[in-house]
């Protein structure tokens, strides 16, 4: 048995936890340079606003119903993630974190405890630990139990958790899914089956099982047999190292200047190279690119992009954000206006591997050691605490009118309780 647990409108649920007068209110959460709507509350949905719609475009049904608008506050909702996969996990054999407000739970050798009590008893500690509404499906797949996590999210009367084991209930919900919300199928083959009169799950799993993987390749056979509950997907407690690790950002304007420029490039570069510490990896290679604004055709277009590949693989934010800078300064025109740049790590392999130059002048034990004590210092007393100093001081240049305090990561934005 497999259960997953989906944090109800997670980004607004966390800006609820610390202002609950938002609480009955339409909320939403945009996405970067508050762009986009990513996160809704019930109230916000039920106006008719949908997710990914631009806010301008949203503008009079947001002044109209006085609708709540927040940037995304990423640090308060890692933070907030991380809480209740802890949360899980002192609960389950093993978890597997599918994304921010998604995890799998392993309940196998759990199948003689009262599952349906077992999600709502979980969902109740989540949102009494956190402040999060959770609702957790159990299921005999984890496509299945993603099924359950939804339907449990549409009943507010189950709880916060609901065990779908029951074939003719399994048969009913299936006939309700439409073919594109089925977990492992995309857009394009949602087209491709409503083309030939598939549109709820239940057509799907009426298909021929050759037809399907002539049609979708072994993995959509995998999801036709999880969904008739044939267990196909395995269970991973850990996540692999990633093989490429990219920060980059849009900023809110256009930027002219080299030295604002190369303060924004080298906050990108501490980021990504402290992911690449985490994972236990160093890399091979970096790539720097910069990207004007393509919707403005009347000024000069730029998207180029330069290769750095290091003899030594590194993870060091000294050595790598010196070589990114270094091939910055020859990407940079003097003139042309950039609204998005970024830093791509890729040529990954584990620390533990690298093969080391006879010739190599750099002090490796030397980095590893300043590496460490930087992220240990970030860690405890917050992140951004220790910085390089060619790092920008004003952060990364964004659109971020409508920014909430980051009530737990950042000592000055603690609740203060009068």
């Amino acid at each position: 048995m497999y259960a997953l647990a989906d944090c109800n409108n997670f980004f607004v649920s966390c800006e609820r936890v610390f202002n609950p007068g938002l609480n009955g209110r339409p909320v939403i959460v945009l996405s970067n340079n508050d762009g986009c709507a990513v996160s809704r509350s019930n109230e916000a949905k039920a106006l008719g606003i949908k997710m990914g719609v631009p806010l301008y475009q949203i503008r009079d049904i947001v002044e109209k119903y006085n609708v709540v608008v927040f940037s995304s506050n990423f640090a308060l909702y890692g933070d907030m993630s991380k809480r209740v996969h802890l949360t899980l996990a002192q609960m389950v054999p093993a978890i597997e974190i599918y994304s921010i407000d998604e995890a799998f739970l392993d309940l196998r050798g759990m199948e003689h405890t009262d599952l349906d009590a077992f999600a709502k008893r979980a969902s109740a500690l989540c949102r009494k630990n956190t402040g999060i509404p959770v609702s957790i499906g159990v299921a005999s797949t984890k496509t299945l139990a993603k099924i359950a996590s939804q339907v449990c999210k549409g009943h507010p009367g189950m709880q916060g958790g609901y065990f779908m084991h029951e074939q003719e209930g399994i048969d009913r919900i299936l006939r309700e899914v439409p073919v594109e919300d089925i977990w492992g199928i995309g857009r394009r083959y949602s087209r491709m089956l409503r083309s030939h009169g598939v549109s709820s799950a239940a057509d799907f799993l009426s298909l021929p099982p050759d037809w399907v993987q002539k049609q979708m390749s072994i993995a959509g056979l995998r999801t036709w047999k999880e969904l008739r509950g044939e267990s196909c997907i395995e269970f991973t407690d850990h996540m692999p190292p990633k093989k490429q690790i990219c920060v980059s950002r849009s900023f809110a304007r256009e930027l002219y200047d080299l030295g604002v420029i190369s303060g924004q490039v080298s906050l990108f570069t501490s980021m990504v190279c402290e992911k690449l510490r985490k994972q236990k990896s160093a890399c091979h290679q970096a790539i720097v690119f910069l990207l004007t604004n393509r919707f403005k055709r009347n000024v000069p277009q730029q998207y180029e992009s330069r290769l750095i590949t290091f003899p030594v693989a590194t993870s060091s934010t000294l050595e790598i954000n010196r070589a990114v800078l270094r091939e910055l300064s020859f990407l940079f025109r003097k003139g042309y206006g950039y609204k998005k740049a970024g830093v791509i790590l890729t040529g990954i392999v584990p620390e533990d591997t690298v093969q080391l130059d006879l010739y190599d002048t750099a002090d490796r034990m030397k980095h590893s050691r300043l590496m460490k004590v930087m992220d240990d210092i970030n860690t405890r007393i917050g992140h951004g605490t220790l910085t390089m100093a060619t790092e920008s001081v004003e952060g990364i240049r964004m659109n971020r009118q409508h920014l909430s305090p980051q009530y737990t990561t950042r000592w000055s934005d603690i609740l203060v309780v009068k």
